[in-house]
């Protein structure tokens, strides 16, 4: 009678989820074989290091079963309807898990992450796009039917502990070890204990998917001082400040903290139209102007010989809101969360901010629910009118998915916009972030040669045939010659990787297209999503005081030649063809790497790749949490004694006419 008893209740429960976690994992492992080195050791250390986690997950998980066990008196612990149901919907859980942590696996190459944080808050985006993406009704009915055959075996299992007559001291002398595994585990495991090899997959085998949920969770935000390595602050924000020194700039502080400096202008200035168009997962690959052979970018490859393509820029991280932040706001990543979803996040010294000061009608237009990501809230709140799906009429909506209407709809919507605009002799700038190149992958039937839902390339092919409409129809408008497009990407098409910070998953495409006001030229020189609105403002010849970390790709002498890729957790700066990486517990490492097919060999550390590296994200880092990067103050998140400060030093660096 192995299972005899209150105790051996929970001892079946602890089978049962060591069973199915070998099963995850074993899945997992037969999916991730063709980017793993199999070995001996490899193998034992991802078994051995994931039953360890395993087992710390359950020291969480049993802590409701224990307390039921601990206090339920015998007559209701002995009822045959309680055990059932709570073993049969335990498989059942279990087995719908490991069909969850497939698709998650197959689809970012880890286990659960903070990505999956977010599509637990945004519950109705999520549910629609795996109804739309997945045989869901299908999918519950198998399980249903494998989970009545798995309860039945266990069955007599369940029953041999309801034979039990037991007093609660008995009870908490025998379970006491479910109470103390969670409160050490707690103190003592941490997350990074399954780093047991360089390769990221055999790393995310060796984890559990719930306990890395929750860990996730635990550490949505991290506080940089305390978690990467350090310099001393004005040693940083001069080596920020020596990095951002550029001859047409002059700092309003000749020395300091802040990092305010007014840009000046190389000619009169243009007051052209600027549509920047955040293309969903446009990873520079899929293009043929980077090499695809599949043709699936007719549109866009035929567009960037007419325009200033940038052959060597990356994205910030793997996330649209990733995107959207370097873009808007022209800062390297910071660890956790994205800007666009903190607290406290309003009048930051954006792009929006300087159009807005010169006179433009500035939008952010979203062909889904604005209200995702906590979009709508940062664009209001940084310069920014907001067009989302809520202000589509019925007419406007020809097609829509779980994210949103169709790239068509949404670029009807910003020609209609921009005609607005122009009406009212405005000049106008907009952010337009789209949707289609997205699972499901559905969108309008008869308009490309590859069926709806069928995967990534008809998402690639139909975004592509969007923007090539989008180009078309604006040629027809009076203000076309007047208006910058520029395309760009908000985060690559996979993040799925075998190492950490694999370079080729954050390469993508930008283009600035204006046949009437821009000669093309292909530029390879190594930028950053951060550096996309500096660039643009230098075309238009703008002056303006500017607090952007970002810098003018175009400017031959002082351009940028470096990059900057993060997941939430690690920073990475990449320069030339080195790549630092700093990371958790103030860990950092140094790479020489192949900028061709991403492969990194670990070398001995250099010291001025670190000083500019810290420079850049401890330094933004100084500049975010001192509001030193403030458009304008905002008293209601601040204390009186701060919010003093923070005037003295805005009248000293304010923008023109704000």
């Amino acid at each position: 009678m192995v299972f005899k008893g209150r105790a051996g209740s929970l001892y079946l429960f602890f089978l049962i989820f060591l069973v199915f976690s070998l099963i995850t994992r074993v899945v997992l492992l037969v999916k991730a074989l063709p980017n793993l080195d199999i070995t001996p050791l490899l193998l034992s250390k991802v078994f051995a290091v994931g039953l360890f986690f395993d087992c710390v997950t359950f020291s969480y998980f049993a802590i409701p079963f224990y307390l039921y066990a601990l206090f339920v008196p015998d007559r209701i612990f002995r009822w045959r309807p309680i055990l059932w149901t709570a073993t049969f919907l335990l498989t059942y859980a279990l087995l719908f898990n490991i069909v969850s942590e497939y698709v998650f696996f197959d689809e970012f190459g880890s286990r659960y992450n903070f990505i999956a944080i977010d599509y637990l808050i945004y519950t109705t985006e999520v549910i629609r796009n795996i109804w739309e993406s997945y045989p869901v009704i299908w999918v519950f009915s198998i399980l249903f039917a494998l989970n009545i055959c798995i309860f039945l075996f266990l069955r007599r299992f369940i029953d041999q502990s309801r034979n039990t007559v037991t007093t609660l001291g008995t009870r908490l002398k025998k379970g006491s070890l479910f109470i103390l595994l969670p409160m050490m585990s707690y103190l003592f495991v941490d997350h990074s204990w399954n780093a047991i090899s360089r390769n990221n997959y055999a790393n995310e085998l060796a984890a559990n998917g719930i306990y890395s949920l929750t860990s996730a969770f635990r550490n949505n935000e991290l506080d940089y001082d305390s978690f990467y390595a350090t310099k001393d602050p004005k040693l940083v924000l001069d080596r920020l400040r020596g990095m951002l020194k550029d001859e047409d700039e002059t700092f309003q502080k000749s020395t300091g903290m802040d990092i305010s400096r007014t840009i000046g202008t190389k000619g009169q200035e243009k007051k052209l139209n600027v549509i920047v168009i955040v293309e969903e997962s446009l990873s520079a690959e899929f293009l043929g102007a980077f090499g695809n052979q599949l043709k699936l970018t007719p549109n866009l490859d035929r567009i960037a010989k007419q325009s200033l393509l940038f052959t060597n820029l990356f994205a910030t991280g793997t996330r649209t809101v990733r995107g959207l932040e370097a873009i808007t706001l022209s800062y390297p990543p910071l660890p956790g969360r994205s800007i666009v979803k903190r607290p406290g996040n309003e009048n930051l010294f954006s792009w929006g901010m300087v159009m807005k000061d010169k006179g433009y009608d500035t939008k952010f237009i979203y062909g889904g629910r604005g209200y995702f990501d906590n979009m709508n809230y940062f664009f209001s709140h940084n310069g920014f009118g907001i067009v989302d799906k809520t202000d589509f009429s019925k007419a406007e909506k020809t097609f829509e998915n779980a994210w949103g209407v169709c790239d068509e709809d949404l670029f009807n919507k910003v020609i209609q916009e921009g005609i607005t605009s122009y009406s009212q002799h405005k000049p106008f700038f907009s952010i337009v972030m789209t949707t289609s190149n997205h699972r499901p992958f559905t969108f309008p039937s008869g308009k490309i040669n590859i069926p709806s839902g069928e995967g990534r390339e008809g998402g690639v092919k139909y975004a592509d045939y969007s923007i090539g409409r989008l180009v078309a129809q604006a040629r027809k408008q009076p203000w076309f010659d007047k208006t910058l497009f520029v395309i760009v990407a908000d985060h690559c098409g996979s993040s799925a990787r075998q190492y950490a910070l694999p370079i080729q998953r954050y390469h993508i495409p930008l283009i600035i297209y204006s046949p009437a006001n821009i000669r093309p030229q292909q530029i390879d020189t190594m930028s950053s999503q951060i550096d996309i609105a500096p660039t643009v403002l230098s075309l238009l010849n703008f002056s303006y005081t500017s607090r952007f970390v970002g810098k003018d790709i175009l400017d031959e002498d002082a351009g940028p030649k470096r990059a900057f890729i993060s997941t939430y957790e690690k920073l990475g700066f990449l320069e030339d063809d080195k790549l630092l990486v700093l990371s958790p517990k103030k860990e950092i490492s140094f790479y020489k790497c192949n900028l061709r097919d991403g492969t990194t060999t670990e070398i001995p550390l250099q010291d001025a790749y670190l000083q500019d590296a810290l420079g850049y994200y401890q330094g933004t880092n100084y500049l975010y949490q001192n509001k030193l990067d403030y458009g304008e103050v905002s008293p209601r998140i601040l204390p009186p004694a701060k919010i003093s400060h923070i005037v003295k030093k805005l009248n000293n660096n304010s923008i023109p006419g704000t």
